[in-house]
């Protein structure tokens, strides 16, 4: 068992809530051609390529931080990103399981590299505002780890640690799960494929609906 309920669940949001990848992939592409250099071949070559820290992973696809800085390819992105984000669908099954740990009487939060503002558009646009207890964006729109800001959030929440998990799509979630001394569920639908988050030795599930058997 993962913990006994109720619970507190830290939720990571792109590609564990709203499922973007397709997005990302093809925003990454255009941008990569816009600036003179081959597009990855597919989502699934974007999943294999996408880490963070941001900065970093724009490097493996092959951007050149001489020729066009990095900061300059993070403003383009979220020239185009927010918008779009809104067209995009929730993973599935992600209001129900949201649903049924609150009606558990759960703790939900959400704890995401985006910026807040944008953040939190985005809960309200998807109707899902009202299943959380506090959302946790970052400051700015660069994509850096959101471990400082979970900190900050434990040292307040009176958080019990060992009856709470960080549930995520990638092993950055894992590394933020273990800064903040919680369990980690890692998910495998979203921005990294399943070999790779195995490979943490994190759960990995592949159905939003397993944590509630959990």
């Amino acid at each position: 068992m993962l913990m006994n309920t109720p619970g507190t669940f830290l939720w990571d949001w792109n590609g564990t809530l709203v499922n973007d990848v397709a997005l990302c992939s093809q925003l990454l592409n255009s941008q990569l051609q816009r600036h003179g250099h081959a597009p990855l071949g597919g989502v699934e070559e974007y999943r294999r390529v996408f880490r963070f820290p941001i900065e970093e992973y724009y490097k493996d696809a092959g951007f050149d931080f001489s020729r066009c800085p990095y900061r300059q390819l993070a403003a383009e992105y979220m020239q185009l990103y927010p918008a779009r984000l809104l067209e995009c669908p929730l993973q599935p099954h992600a209001q129900q399981v949201l649903a049924a740990l609150k009606a558990r009487g759960a703790r939900q939060v959400v704890l995401s590299a985006s910026e807040q503002a944008m953040l939190d558009e985005q809960l309200a646009h998807f109707g899902l505002t009202g299943y959380f207890e506090e959302v946790l964006g970052l400051t700015d729109f660069y994509g850096r780890s959101k471990v400082q800001r979970g900190l900050a959030w434990l040292a307040a929440s009176g958080l019990e640690k060992e009856n709470a998990v960080m549930v995520g799509d990638t092993d950055h979630d894992l590394e933020v799960a273990n800064a903040l001394g919680i369990r980690c569920v890692l998910f495998s639908g979203g921005h990294q494929p399943r070999e790779k988050l195995a490979a943490t030795g994190a759960p990995v599930i592949d159905d939003l609906r397993s944590l509630l058997d959990m």
